[in-house]
């Protein structure tokens, strides 16, 4: 059983940054593909991030790919996501994913993101 878990969100003024983690146990993350999704309230859920199984080929959302970087270490089986010059719409939870077919079949908690204006 995959679980995940996410960490490092907070408050943070506009143009700041944080950094999400992610810690996955029971499988190693290099058999998923992992990513980052966020809700914001009254809000769909949206993709932010991605990074691919095996050889790690990363995407990010167009709109947040200038701020947001995802990366992974294979030793600690964590993912992070960058998250720099925040803006009050990037204020939602964002939670961890991983699949490894089709579909994003674990999910994290969540870790809430509030960027203040």
């Amino acid at each position: 059983q995959v679980q995940l878990v996410e960490s490092g969100g907070g408050l943070v003024e506009t143009g700041g940054s944080l950094r999400l983690s992610c810690a996955v146990s029971g499988r190693t993350i290099t058999r998923y593909t992992m990513g980052w999704f966020r809700q914001a309230p009254g809000k769909e859920r949206e993709f932010v991030a991605s990074i691919l199984y095996g050889g790690g080929n990363t995407y990010v959302s167009d709109s947040m790919k200038d701020r947001f970087t995802i990366s992974r270490d294979i030793a600690k089986d964590t993912v992070y996501l960058q998250m720099n010059a925040l803006k009050p719409e990037d204020t939602a939870i964002y939670y961890c994913a991983a699949r490894s077919g089709a579909n994003y079949n674990y999910w994290g908690q969540g870790t809430p993101v509030t960027v203040s204006s």
